[in-house]
């Protein structure tokens, strides 16, 4: 439920057409607000590319605590082409993931209506299950080294992370949001038990121990490679499926073109505790080519929106927003491929505020 506190919202517009799909989406946050009488404060962040070539600093001393003092984050998106690839994705994505712990990555993978998929006859009663990754552990800990770099004999490891605390608060936050998401009421574990038979034998005792607290969802297990290929043969087989960080990775991927494109596809970083910070954003990049043309399409900010009015408790208020997207891709929208939408990027925020 909505706290009586005001709603604070740190803005980083980030790089390429960033700024763009954030202005958007706060543009119809905005609106849905006013016509739901929730109070809300924002403040603008410039962190990204033009300001790490500018000054040499990703994320400036102090940052990370003025961010604290947001519960949510909108963020546009991160990637510039003067920036060696990795320097801003680690500076700032796993940065402000690690800093604030938003160990559960949210990610609905929902078609709407209008919105093209390449799964032939599939329409958007098919495409519509949630991903919940694991987001603090895994690969990504950073963990491993180099030998010998530079020379025929180099040697480099990498190893994987993995610990009881982190699988589990994952596993029953997995458990809790298929409990209220519809009444199916299965949950997918996917990892890869036969080959990685210390971390993801972990992950499946974790999972095993957990479900017999929740007798009334139906648990499931895929492989890796098995969840990718049903996703594609029968993806209205999955409601929420919880895996490993990398996996997680991987395959929110290709349910991101299953629902058309990563110009619709929206994520949260998310953490679950009180007090804590969670961060939204668009799964495309930065698309610097598209930069202040008015053609990149904001309708994934804007879901990321709604992501995050739903995790500060205003749920009316975050499917007041879905709805009114699913109006404009279903009535309005031509395409979701920018330049092809028929309408420019400020166009259809302004679509959205109308459906709403």
């Amino acid at each position: 439920m909505p706290t009586n506190q005001k709603l604070r919202i740190a803005v980083i517009g980030g790089d390429g057409t960033g700024p763009e799909v954030a202005a958007e989406g706060m543009k119809v946050l905005d609106a849905v607000c006013r016509l739901e009488g929730i109070e809300y404060e924002s403040k603008e962040f410039d962190y990204g590319g033009e300001r790490y070539l500018r000054t040499g600093e990703i994320l400036p001393p102090g940052s990370l605590e003025e961010l604290a003092t947001y519960p949510s984050i909108l963020l546009g998106a991160v990637g510039h082409p003067d920036v060696a690839p990795g320097i801003l994705e680690k500076g700032m994505l796993l940065a402000l993931r690690f800093h604030f712990d938003q160990y559960i990555n949210l990610r609905p993978v929902k078609l709407y209506p209008g919105v093209e998929t390449p799964l032939a006859g599939r329409g958007p009663d098919d495409i519509d299950f949630v991903v919940v990754r694991e987001n603090t552990e895994d690969m990504y800990t950073g963990t491993g080294g180099f030998m010998k770099k530079g020379t025929p004999d180099e040697v480099a490891i990498q190893t994987a992370v993995y610990t009881r605390k982190g699988c589990e608060r994952c596993i029953r936050w997995a458990f809790d949001y298929t409990r209220k998401r519809n009444k199916r009421k299965r949950l997918t574990l996917v990892a890869k038990t036969n080959v990685l038979t210390y971390g993801h034998d972990l992950w499946w005792r974790t999972f095993q121990d957990v479900a017999k607290e929740y007798p009334d969802v139906e648990t499931d297990y895929n492989h890796v490679d098995a969840c990718c290929m049903w996703m594609v043969k029968n993806p209205e087989f999955f409601d929420v499926i919880v895996t490993t960080n990398m996996f997680g990775d991987i395959i929110t991927d290709l349910a991101g073109i299953l629902q058309g494109g990563m110009g619709v596809a929206a994520g949260g970083n998310i953490n679950p505790e009180p007090g804590g910070t969670s961060m939204f954003e668009p799964m495309g990049g930065s698309a610097p080519k598209y930069t202040g043309k008015n053609v990149i399409n904001p309708i994934a900010t804007i879901a990321a929106a709604a992501m995050l009015l739903e995790q500060a408790g205003y749920e009316k208020a975050s499917q007041r927003i879905i709805k009114a997207i699913t109006t404009v891709t279903g009535t309005k929208m031509k395409s979701q491929a920018a330049g092809r939408m028929g309408y420019g990027t400020r166009e259809v925020g302004d679509l959205v505020v109308e459906a709403l």
